[in-house]
């Protein structure tokens, strides 16, 4: 977890959730509460902190539930008025978020009402799953009510509650096994007037679509008859990764049909790279053909893992569009930076380009190890 997101929750926030948790709870034990909370925080990764955080709140606040969400209900600021800009502000109701899921399951109705005001300041989107896990077909009727809130946070919790893959939570797997519940709630979406919406209905598809491809593409086959421009939007979003996967069905949506009669060359700065470093690929893009081409490039890097088997990453560069002849350059930056999500190992790395789908090795560029200090 990067560095900033980590230590956002540290003494001083600690202390805001009390002042803010004590003017709706004057009997709130303070300086035990800040105590407990702070205590050994600094060892511990955001979501673990979070939840340290949340568990000293359990102990400070009532043990009926109904009457802490009053409490907690009653200490919140504002709704947020907009969609973006509000960095890791919101990230102060995070226990309450966990609390909601851990100790409300016993209690629907009222863990339900705090959802929905808590969605309106962060987001409950990792709250609801545990509620849709137990109580299916209770929380599913509520979202369908949810998807026409007059709230746009409300409504997009419909979409980001329900993706099977949600990142950072636990999956759905009854819904990975049969998304048809979800698809239900994405049709009440898929013409909502914000964008912050229509973003989490393409990114549910694309969970969908990792599980069920052919059923992901016949969704988006039955959206665009006669879809708006908005739509539309949603659909290309919906597909990028099967885009990636080369599926057929899904590059035919698109206007992408067959194999592209395109040339592809590939340059590397630097070909030899240091772990921690970038190197930049550079595409050459040629149409020899006497037909105009329409085709979306995609570059493959098959990064070698720590038993030096390789695995590859498909990174997204464009769709090109070229008359007989034509040819154009692409560039794409690959970074050799450790991430949360991939570690990286010296070797050569083999590259492909993916010209609708289809593989044609590029080349190679080779990472040493990381310089010593």
């Amino acid at each position: 977890m990067a560095e900033s997101l980590k230590t956002f929750f540290n003494e001083g926030v600690v202390r805001r959730i009390a002042t803010l948790l004590r003017a709706a709870y004057p009997a709130l034990p303070e300086r035990r509460f800040i105590s407990e909370a702070s205590e050994g925080l600094e060892a511990l990764e955001l979501m673990d902190r979070a939840r340290h955080i949340m568990r000293a709140m359990r102990r400070a606040l009532p043990e009926d539930f109904e009457l802490a969400a009053r409490i907690l209900q009653d200490s919140l600021g504002p709704p947020l008025e907009s969609t973006e800009g509000h960095g890791m502000s919101v990230f102060l109701y995070l226990p309450h978020v966990l609390y909601v899921a851990e100790h409300g399951l016993a209690h629907f109705e009222p863990a339900m009402r705090l959802q929905h005001t808590l969605t309106q300041r962060f987001t409950a989107e990792f709250c609801i799953r545990p509620y849709l896990e137990r109580y299916p077909r209770e929380t599913l009727a509520r979202l369908r009510q949810w998807a026409e809130d007059s709230s746009v946070h409300v409504r997009r919790l419909v979409s980001e509650g329900t993706r099977p893959r949600l990142p950072w939570a636990p999956r759905l797997r009854a819904f990975q096994e049969d998304p048809r519940p979800v698809l239900e709630l994405l049709e009440l979406l898929k013409d909502d007037p914000e964008l912050y919406v229509r973003r989490s209905v393409a990114n549910n598809l694309n969970d969908i679509g990792k599980d069920h491809p052919a059923l992901l593409v016949a969704t988006c086959e039955q959206w665009s008859r006669g879809a708006s421009p908005e739509r539309q939007w949603i659909i290309r979003h919906a597909l990028r990764s099967a885009v990636k996967r080369g599926e057929p069905r899904a590059l035919a949506l698109l206007g992408f049909e067959g194999p592209a009669a395109l040339e592809v060359t590939a340059t590397f700065h630097p070909r030899r790279v240091r772990m921690g470093q970038s190197v930049q690929v550079r595409l050459q893009v040629a149409n020899p053909s006497p037909e105009r081409q329409k085709a979306v490039v995609d570059l493959a890097v098959h990064f070698v893992k720590s038993n030096g088997a390789t695995r590859p990453k498909v990174f997204k560069v464009r769709a090109v569009d070229l008359a007989p002849g034509a040819s154009t350059t692409l560039e794409k930056t690959v970074s050799l930076q450790a991430l949360t999500t991939r570690q990286h190992y010296p070797g050569p790395h083999r590259v492909d380009a993916l010209v609708n789908g289809q593989a044609t090795p590029v080349g190679l560029f080779t990472v040493s190890p990381a310089a010593r200090t």
